[in-house]
């Protein structure tokens, strides 16, 4: 008997390990997707502590399958309905500038997304994690790869010591953005296409003043704000609009101009006190008035810088895959950043679980040839929507007048038409 047991008794398998690099909810949604998948994870994150404020945070839009998919990861879909407001309305209008009016070129009642701020969609994720997945204050420097391709080690410095540190892994896991420095050194002739447009973006936290003049007046102008996304269509510009949970209203507006300078690695402008009052004087101009002064009273709005690139041809090397922004870097008019990323994740962790650490080249072949498809065509038609909506040319269209454009013209402005709108494949024999 003592013989047949010490015969059983196996050493247990070491598990699997990845290293994600950055800890975006792209990131932290790859780790809980190969968590589950029976991974151990850590992710290295350069920020020195999670985000609390928002002072490049906004607003973004969830669709049903990646609301799923947060809720399969969270352990209770109803912490991130909860957490959000409808997105029951997909609604585009044109405004006259001039005469200061505006009317519904096309409205679609069965959109079906949910509304979150960044920050507390981040917070949603990482609070569900265990407290050591993530080090803070770790900035990525290098990897390598051992001579069998069995291993990867990345080199981070730690910001409170300045000390170096490795950490092995199995996998690596590129979630660092899309000015990638990780698809940088497998791709180092890539660059970023300017959309020829940047965004400004801001959040009005209007709580305590719900019977201001100016919350009282965006309410009648947009009286579907809490369940309807707001495009507003001028000539040769955008805006967008909705609202958040608690009272905020989250707007964007793209104006067309030649590519900024940026500074570092971010797409985010800083912007002096007289840029924005420049912003807000062209808003009186463009907007309705309810509109122009909801920006104005907005506290610290800022510029994104609008980029992405053409689609790539492949996401994974050996044993280092590309996620989120990384793979795709897309323009934001699809809603798809924040969607796309959390599909990867989910189907990153999906091929991983089927596959096992033995077969992680069949694994990251068969995420690769799933993702890349909806990807391409997403980050395409994402391209192709901004630059109609900014009157900027496009093969097979006039330039676009919203005040002159017939119906037909209109509906191709709808969100339901990107490709995938409804779902994305997954790995045979599974599912979320």
């Amino acid at each position: 008997m003592e013989r047949q047991e010490e015969e059983t008794e196996k050493p247990t398998k070491p598990k699997a390990k990845a290293v994600i690099v950055g800890g975006s909810v792209a990131g932290l949604s790859c780790a809980h997707a190969l968590i589950s998948a029976g991974w151990d994870v850590v992710v290295v994150e350069k920020s020195s502590a999670p985000p609390t404020g928002t002072p490049t945070g906004a607003g973004l839009g969830l669709g049903p399958s990646a609301r799923k998919q947060i809720g399969a990861w969270l352990g209770r879909a109803q912490r991130l309905h909860d957490a959000t407001l409808p997105l029951a309305v997909d609604q585009n209008n044109a405004t006259d500038g001039e005469k200061k009016v505006s009317r519904v070129l096309t409205r679609d009642e069965g959109f079906n997304f949910r509304a979150a701020h960044w920050t507390e969609l981040h917070g949603l994720l990482r609070k569900e994690l265990p407290p050591s997945v993530v080090l803070w204050g770790h900035v990525f420097l290098s990897f390598s790869l051992s001579d069998n391709k069995a291993e990867v080690k990345v080199k981070t410095k730690v910001l409170k010591t300045n000390d170096t540190i490795e950490i092995t892994g199995n996998l690596l896991v590129a979630a660092d953005g899309c000015l990638s420095s990780i698809r940088q050194s497998f791709l180092p002739d890539l660059k970023l296409r300017y959309s020829g447009y940047c965004a400004w973006r801001g959040v009005l936290d209007f709580s305590g003043r719900e019977n201001s003049e100016a919350i009282l007046g965006i309410k009648r102008a947009y009286p579907d704000l809490g369940k309807c996304l707001y495009f507003d269509l001028g000539l040769g510009t955008h805006s967008v609009l909705y609202e958040l949970l608690n009272k905020r209203l989250n707007w964007i507006w793209y104006i067309n101009q030649p590519e900024p300078e940026l500074k570092g690695n971010s797409v985010t402008m800083k912007v002096s006190s007289e840029m924005i009052q420049e912003m807000h004087r062209e808003a009186e101009k463009v907007w309705l008035p309810e509109l122009a002064r909801i920006m104005k009273e907005t506290k610290e709005p800022f510029i994104n810088v609008i980029y992405d690139c053409d689609p790539l041809e492949q996401i994974f090397w050996d044993n280092v895959v590309l996620v989120g922004d990384a793979a795709h870097p897309t323009t934001p008019h699809g809603l798809r950043s924040t969607n796309m990323s959390i599909s990867d994740a989910a189907v990153l962790g999906l091929c991983l679980k089927k596959w096992g650490l033995e077969n992680l080249h069949s694994a990251l072949c068969e995420y690769q040839s799933l993702r890349l498809p909806v990807i391409s065509r997403q980050v395409l038609h994402s391209r192709q929507l901004g630059r109609i909506k900014q009157g900027l040319p496009v093969v097979g269209w006039e330039r676009f007048d919203p005040m002159t454009s017939g119906r037909e013209e209109c509906l191709e402005l709808q969100q339901r038409n990107i490709p995938f709108f409804d779902e994305a494949p997954l790995p045979e024999d599974s599912s979320i």
